[in-house]
């Protein structure tokens, strides 16, 4: 397949349960703007690209909605998001502490952090990966920009009721749907 083809024309998001804040909201749109500059995107054993890709989360179940560039439909895969919970929950602490720090404007603590956040979301995005192999393959720095993406969503939460871990459980009432192409 010619990877050149490979590749996402559109991304549409729609979580249930999060009205993100506005951090999230410019974390989640830079992704998604990053993804449609440059990504490496493949069905395993169909056709080439370009795709449009429909990410939605609902509860636990995170489902990949794939459409040719025409909208026409592909394929839909659906995963259990329970695995990334656990790399969510932790990117989401790390993510905590690096606006802290930002906030008080301490510079030494910025970078440590920042290191630790850049090894989290890489081990994240490598998870999710693996557990998209057998269906799609990407590079890394797509499947970092979807990890954003899903975490993003789950990081609203956190966010908008005042940087407290102890309020994440990865499901609040409302509805967040955003689209860029």
């Amino acid at each position: 397949m010619d990877k050149a083809l490979n590749r996402l024309c559109a991304v549409e998001v729609d979580h249930d349960n999060v009205r993100a804040n506005q951090e999230v909201e410019i974390e989640q749109r830079s992704a998604i703007s990053d993804l449609l500059e440059g990504s490496y995107f493949e069905l395993v054993g169909r056709q080439s690209g370009p795709y449009r890709l429909a990410i939605s989360t609902r509860g636990s179940r995170l489902t990949f909605h794939v459409a040719d560039a025409d909208g026409i439909p592909i394929v839909s895969h659906f995963m259990s998001a329970g695995p990334l919970h656990r790399v969510i929950r932790g990117y989401v602490a790390i993510c905590e502490a690096h606006y802290e720090a930002a906030a008080k404007g301490d510079t030494h603590r910025l970078e440590a952090i920042d290191m630790g956040r850049r090894a989290a979301h890489n081990d994240a995005s490598e998870l999710l990966r693996e557990r998209l192999s057998t269906k799609v393959r990407t590079d890394q720095e797509t499947a970092r920009r979807l990890f954003t993406i899903i975490a993003a969503c789950r990081m609203g939460n956190v966010y908008r009721q005042g940087l407290s871990l102890e309020n994440y459980d990865g499901l609040q009432n409302g509805t967040d749907r955003r689209v860029a192409r």
